[in-house]
């Protein structure tokens, strides 16, 4: 499978701490370097660990949000122009306009499945480094499968690393859901197992145990709701997710304060990847921003606001997204601007669009660039997650929602108290929470789904109840002709 199992080596990543080095190499079969002369010593382990999540950065920087919350139709077209990602956004998307493929998700897995194969033959200084090592493999492993199967459904299970081209081992069919998620909760118990304590790395962009356990439970979340898991998946994710609160870990007092440039990896963060310049590109936060073609006729006070502009303004939220944020919600101004031109009065009343603030960049040398760091996991994220299984078991979920609603509101947070009600009521209130406190977090469509939503929320499906079909994507014409064991998902 040349296009899923593609092995980038990046022999300048992998031989250097650093992260900034763009070439790679792409062999068939894998360069003797990763076998004879690699693979001796801790130091290459740890090489091959930041290559790892060097690689990992290509899909972070776009197609996670684009997976995760682009379908959502929480935004719609501004008044730039994106070509590209026109179809996804609208939920109009085929075979020949599938948005992004897995191909930067298996170069990925591969080199987890190398660091699973080798490191384990290494000799290290203690064992708790090199099962902190296959720890992180386990978990990334884990982790991009997750995205996968709610992506596509069945995808191919590889978990070996592809070391010589021949078409018979290679070319695979999908693997069906359930045994995808067999192999899922595998890698995350054996991860959370071989993680030797509760602690996290500096800067907080490397998997650690809380992480897992943020990944865990999002996991069996999931299953409990899609897979019919039902209460076995759901008390193993609210163990999972009591387990990070013992960590070192808390809600930042200022929500605009989680996702500042100059504030990484700060005590709300569980697990981010890290961009930085000269090391990497932007994120697809650029494209919510603002560049040219504002009127010039909003208010000073948007003017101001906005700063030094960059990106361009290609996606608006929906007028029902904007509806949903109260006046008094503090997330609000932190999450979006909205920008309004005068009306026939002169007042500032007309509405023109949203720039998003929550990813805003940092301005270098006079130029707004988009480096924020992309936020996987946090702390707000696992309190509504805990909320949710709580609910799920039958349990009050009031004291974990009202912790969140505590900062969002500030000094008015006693007229927006979460009482506990019916399970289908607390459902619904914990679906908007997670809109609320996670927007542009690359959380929604995936959180519409579990809740099984989709047909309900978002425009596009409210007239087309039971094409369930349209609820994955399909795969491209590239996937398709690289993967001669590979079809379609029905209905594409």
């Amino acid at each position: 499978m040349k296009n899923t199992y593609k092995i980038i080596i990046g022999i300048c990543i992998i031989f250097l701490p650093a992260l900034s080095c763009t070439k790679s190499v792409t062999l068939e079969p894998v360069s003797s370097i990763s076998t004879a002369s690699f693979w001796k010593t801790e130091n290459d382990a740890s090489g091959a660990l930041v290559g790892m999540y060097a690689r990992f950065r290509t899909p972070a920087a776009t197609s996670l949000f684009l997976w995760g919350e682009g379908r959502s139709q929480d935004m719609k077209a501004s008044f730039g122009v994106d070509f590209t990602n026109t179809r996804l956004f609208n939920n109009t998307l085929d075979a020949t306009d599938a948005g992004p493929d897995w191909g930067t998700l298996y170069t990925v897995v591969h080199d987890a499945n190398l660091i699973l194969k080798y490191v384990p033959t290494i000799k290290f200084a203690s064992d708790a480094a090199k099962n902190n090592i296959l720890a992180q493999a386990y978990t990334m492993r884990a982790y991009l499968y997750f995205v996968m199967v709610r992506t596509w459904g069945a995808v191919p299970l590889v978990t070996e690393p592809t070391e010589a081209y021949d078409p018979e081992i290679i070319n695979k069919e999908r693997t069906s859901v359930a045994d995808v998620f067999i192999s899922i909760k595998k890698d995350i118990e054996n991860a959370v197992t071989l993680f030797s304590d509760n602690t996290y790395s500096a800067g907080r962009n490397m998997w650690s145990k809380p992480g897992a356990n943020a990944l865990k439970a999002d996991i069996f979340l999931w299953a409990g709701k899609r897979l019919n898991g039902g209460q076995a998946d759901f008390t193993t994710a609210l163990a999972a997710l009591n387990t990070i609160e013992t960590s070192d870990i808390t809600l930042l007092p200022d929500f605009g304060r989680i996702f500042d440039y100059d504030n990484k990896g700060n005590k709300e963060i569980i697990m981010a990847v890290n961009f930085k310049e000269l090391e990497s590109t932007g994120t697809f936060m650029a494209n919510l921003y603002v560049f040219s073609g504002l009127p010039t006729n909003i208010s000073p006070e948007a003017k101001a606001t906005i700063g030094q502009v960059g990106g361009d303004n290609y996606w608006t939220l929906h007028e029902e997204t904007r509806l949903k944020f109260k006046d008094d919600d503090l997330r609000k101004k932190a999450s979006f601007l909205e920008v309004y031109t005068r009306d026939a009065a002169g007042n500032y009343s007309v509405f023109f669009t949203t720039v998003q603030m929550k990813f805003n960049g940092v301005i270098i040398s006079g130029v707004r660039n988009f480096y924020d760091d992309v936020v996987i996991y946090r702390y707000a994220d696992v309190l509504l997650m805990k909320a949710e299984a709580k609910n799920a078991l039958g349990q009050d979920p009031s004291a974990d929602i009202n912790k969140v609603r505590a900062r969002a509101y500030g000094s008015n947070y006693a007229a927006h108290i979460f009482v506990n009600g019916s399970k289908d009521a607390n459902d619904a209130a914990i679906l908007d929470e997670r809109l609320l406190e996670l927007l542009y977090e690359g959380k929604r469509w995936w959180d519409i789904l579990r809740f099984g939503k989709a047909f309900e929320l978002i425009p596009f499906f409210r007239d087309k109840i039971g094409q369930d079909f349209r609820l994955l994507y399909p795969l491209s014409l590239k996937v398709l002709s690289l993967e001669p064991k590979v079809i379609q998902n029905t209905g594409y």
